[in-house]
């Protein structure tokens, strides 16, 4: 219906008395009964287990029933708001406690979400009973000032019939606003202690966004994955190619001038200089034996390559996931670029070690120290320290002036 067609009173009145004040009705109706079973069952059970908790059986058979009976009452609490009123109240998420019935006994003893659930059984009787008792009064009183004026009006009455329909219909048009308010009163009591409470909802948006750093992490990894194929498989063989044709021109074209075959060999060695290049820019994205053989044979070939001696020890008897294996190379990679560039060390140490589903790592150098995430220079240790974090790791850096430097990150297994 639209707005030119409430210009009259009377289809005001008809919206105002509509399906959602029926559905209304109906909802006030209803919750009285449940109300009441659910706080009489619940009670029930509460006054048994303590009644009789000396038993010891009855607390272990009585309360996992209360529990179990207030999950029941909330569900059918509910279902009653969305048939009615159209409002759906969000389930509490429970954390999970198996199949063990001691576990979720007192994982529900536990739960604040539980005990909201209770403080709603409890009072629910008091709303409804006040609701109801004032919609069945404000009906009456229309029915009845509706039947006395019919009545009077077919006696010929005058003025007095005139004046209970004025209060008849005065009722009739106030009974809509009566149920409203009673409903609107439950729907807040309902939404505060049967639904996810602030703190309930602020963990589960943590946990939504912890889900989606964590597919945006494996997705760049996916990504790094694939350029490191694809410099691999075509431009790193299409320049080697190249270095060996100019390699071939350089042996072999010795009777051209001399300018001719420098610039062919200037040409070589600048092409086994890009070829190098490249192969370092693929090994730092995502080195292909990272994934072929594990963490161990990729951190060996990273302290083979290094310009100074290091000494690792890899323990992972069983491999990590893919994206937490890429943060681990980084770290070391990372690390060992930085010692090689400003740390002016004699010698490295590198420990990775798996304890339990956390991964530790712990790379020490003898240089000059003075290493800090928030260092200018160039170091590197703000980015590491970044993508520690994109899988809720946590890194320690301990670098005092003149040394020894300590980086320590501790990551999770999945």
């Amino acid at each position: 219906m639209t707005a030119t067609d409430l210009s009259t009173p009377w289809d005001r009145v008809r919206v105002h008395w509509s399906a959602p004040t029926w559905l209304r009705t109906v909802h006030v109706a209803t919750g009285l009964p449940i109300a009441l079973a659910a706080v009489g069952v619940i009670g029930g059970l509460a006054v048994v287990s303590v009644v009789f908790s000396w038993t010891v059986v009855a607390p272990l058979v009585g309360l996992p029933l209360l529990f179990w009976s207030v999950t029941v009452f909330t569900r059918l609490q509910r279902k009653r708001f969305a048939a009615y009123l159209g409002v759906e109240i969000a389930p509490v998420p429970r954390p999970a406690a198996g199949r063990d019935p001691v576990r979720r006994l007192f994982r529900d003893m536990r739960s604040r979400s539980v005990w909201r659930q209770v403080a709603y059984h409890v009072i629910a009787p008091m709303i409804s009973v006040a609701g109801f008792v004032a919609v069945i009064v404000a009906w009456s009183a229309c029915l009845v000032a509706a039947g006395l004026a019919l009545r009077l009006w077919l006696v010929g009455s005058g003025w007095t019939g005139s004046l209970l329909a004025l209060l008849a219909f005065a009722v009739f048009v106030v009974v809509p606003w009566v149920v409203q308010g009673v409903t609107s009163l439950d729907v807040v009591a309902a939404e505060a202690l049967l639904g996810p409470s602030l703190n309930d909802q602020l963990a589960e948006r943590v946990e939504s966004l912890r889900e989606s750093r964590a597919e945006v992490v494996e997705a760049a990894d996916a990504e790094r994955r694939r350029i490191e194929r694809d410099l691999h498989d075509g431009t790193q063989q299409r320049l080697l190619g190249l270095a060996m044709n100019l390699g071939m021109a350089r042996a072999t074209l010795t009777d051209l001038p001399e300018p001719v075959r420098e610039v062919i060999a200037q040409a070589h060695e600048d092409s086994k200089l890009v070829l190098k290049e490249l192969r370092d820019v693929v090994r730092g994205l995502h080195p292909a034996v990272l994934t072929e053989e594990g963490l161990d044979a990729a951190l060996s070939g990273l302290a083979a390559r290094a310009s100074f001696p290091v000494r690792l020890h890899v323990d992972v008897t069983e491999r990590v996931s893919p994206t937490v294996e890429a943060v681990a190379f980084f770290v070391v990679s990372e690390a060992l670029t930085n010692i090689s560039k400003h740390a002016q060390a004699n010698s490295a140490e590198i420990v990775v070690r798996r304890a339990g589903d956390r991964l530790h790592l712990t790379v020490l150098d003898d240089g000059r120290g003075g290493a800090a995430p928030d260092a200018g220079g160039g170091t590197g240790l703000r980015g590491l320290a970044q993508r520690v974090g994109s899988v809720d790791g946590a890194l320690r850096i301990d670098s005092p002036p003149g040394g020894p430097t300590r980086i320590e990150a501790e990551l999770p297994c999945a």
